[in-house]
């Protein structure tokens, strides 16, 4: 699932970045409101964690302007722990508000319950052929065998299957993953792609994980 990050604090945005990454969300971060209104209404994002006070435009413009033309959900943040704030960002159409400073873990179960209540989306388990992912518990398991994956191998794998059918390339693996521009000298997916083959494919007689020449890795049951 996608998020956007819209903080200033260069710390903060960089440590919630971090973090979400590592629970298999895919994010972008934007430092002031102007970026971030852009990529909220040129994107397509599940949620967006929304500072209130921003350089450019604050937290209260964007969400005001998102709304005329997006509902993608929203949760603010603010270190201004005030009820006509809270009230205010809701009527304009947050979904959620938490206080800083705040716990990693209390804005993570935030997420994650914004998300339940998005109508649109991802689905908790997702299916293909004899393999079943958690999202939530981060747990893989193939024709009954657990499989133990590392955090980028997770995300490698989540990504592949939200676009199976899809033939993605090098460049937007590596963005969606590793945040990084692709080098092409550079065989970092090619090295994640040949280790989660080894656990997700190697062992099994059906496999899932393509390699299309030239273009770059799908991923689909073949019969």
């Amino acid at each position: 699932m996608r998020i956007l990050i819209v903080e200033d604090e260069p710390k903060t945005g960089d440590y919630l970045r971090k973090g979400l990454q590592e629970n298999g969300y895919v994010v972008d971060l934007a430092r002031d409101g102007t970026t971030g209104l852009h990529l909220a209404v040129q994107e397509d994002y599940d949620l967006i964690v929304l500072d209130v006070m921003l350089p450019g435009i604050d937290g209260w413009e964007v969400l005001k302007k998102l709304r005329e033309t997006k509902a993608t959900a929203v949760l603010f943040l603010t270190s201004r722990d005030d009820v006509n704030d809270r009230v205010k960002g809701l009527e304009l159409g947050a979904d959620d508000y938490l206080i800083k400073p705040f716990a990693f873990v209390e804005l993570l179960a935030r997420i994650r319950t914004v998300l339940r209540r998005n109508p649109q989306r991802e689905a908790d388990t997702m299916n293909v052929a004899d393999l079943e992912i958690d999202v939530l518990k981060r747990r893989v398991i193939r024709d009954g065998q657990r499989i133990d994956l590392t955090a980028k191998e997770f995300a490698l794998l989540h990504l592949l299957v939200r676009r199976q059918g899809e033939v993605l390339s090098r460049s937007l693996i590596a963005s969606q993953v590793w945040d990084m521009n692709f080098d092409s000298d550079t065989n970092v997916v090619d090295v994640a792609i040949r280790r989660l083959r080894a656990k997700v494919d190697d062992p099994f007689p059906n496999k899932l994980v393509h390699t299309i020449r030239g273009m770059g890795y799908l991923f689909e049951e073949r019969t």
